[in-house]
């Protein structure tokens, strides 16, 4: 296990998971915060036996709350420009990484936060996520890529009623309008604790921090389990797919099918193919 001062990285066989580890500060996005995830993702980036990565934030409470407010509230306009071509610099690294890139979403995720979790692949939140670009409340737009991916999740119109609101929404309806996956939820097969005596304060906060652990507990289970089903199939086709997908978002459909078997056509180079079409014709056959 990998541990700077914010970032954690934890290598699980051929999956990786990095969590941001700011709790005290709700995971929030500083410079120094920046500078660390951008040397993790190239360490990530060079390693060939990572296939594929899972990023969330330390603690049960929040994701990732986001850019620095309190350095924020003093800085001037070329300051900010360089916070947030550093901020987006970084994020657009997770975006192209050639590995598939998994959000498990615990808590808040909010301005940075959302924009941080919208560049990776997937993203898995739990019941008690919150997701927001909240920014106009404080005097700016979303500066970390907010204001275009959002829109290419949800369409235009839901993009701008989030940014224009600036309103936190919960997971089921980040999952309803497409900008989750998939929402962790505790069932009745979990051993939730039993209630508590209403009125006795420490027992209701105990009761809630269990049940928040357990949350966050199946949030990364099932997150490490899709991980784990992603990284048993061809690594090189797994990259392909990716570039496609990013490239052909911003082109022309003629334009994207070209690219397409072009990066089909490729994979016929290597030998992974070959040997895992062998492999599935061997086993049809017997």
């Amino acid at each position: 296990m990998s541990t700077m001062k914010y970032i954690q990285l934890e290598p699980q066989g051929d999956i990786a998971v990095l969590r941001i580890n700011r709790p005290e500060a709700l995971n929030a996005v500083n410079l120094d915060v920046i500078s660390e995830l951008s040397k993790v993702i190239d360490i990530i980036a060079a390693d060939d036996g990572i296939k594929v990565l899972v990023i969330t934030g330390a603690g049960e409470r929040s994701f990732c709350a986001g850019a620095d407010i309190s350095y924020m509230v003093n800085i001037d306009p070329m300051q900010a420009e360089k916070y947030a071509t550093s901020a987006q610099d970084v994020i657009n690294k997770i975006d192209r990484l050639e590995k598939p890139v998994i959000a498990a979403v615990n808590g808040f995720a909010l301005g940075g936060g959302c924009e941080l979790a919208m560049a990776c692949d997937i993203r898995i939140a739990s019941s008690n996520a919150k997701i927001g670009q909240p920014e106009v409340t404080i005097g700016i737009p979303p500066g970390w890529g907010g204001t275009q991916r959002l829109m290419r999740l949800v369409g235009p119109s839901k993009a701008k009623e989030l940014i224009f609101t600036g309103k936190m929404i919960m997971a089921d309806e980040a999952y309803d309008i497409g900008l989750v996956n998939k929402v962790i939820s505790l069932g009745p097969d979990d051993k939730i604790p039993p209630d508590t005596p209403k009125g006795d304060a420490g027992k209701e906060k105990e009761k809630a921090n269990e049940i928040a652990k357990m949350l966050n507990k199946k949030l990364m289970d099932e997150s490490i389990a899709l991980a784990k089903e992603i990284a048993k199939n061809s690594f090189v086709a797994l990259k392909v797919s990716k570039r496609l997908i990013n490239r052909g978002m911003d082109s022309d459909l003629e334009t994207g099918l070209r690219l397409e078997i072009y990066g089909w056509a490729l994979c016929f180079a290597h030998e992974d193919r070959q040997k895992m079409m062998s492999a599935f014709l061997n086993k049809s056959k017997k």
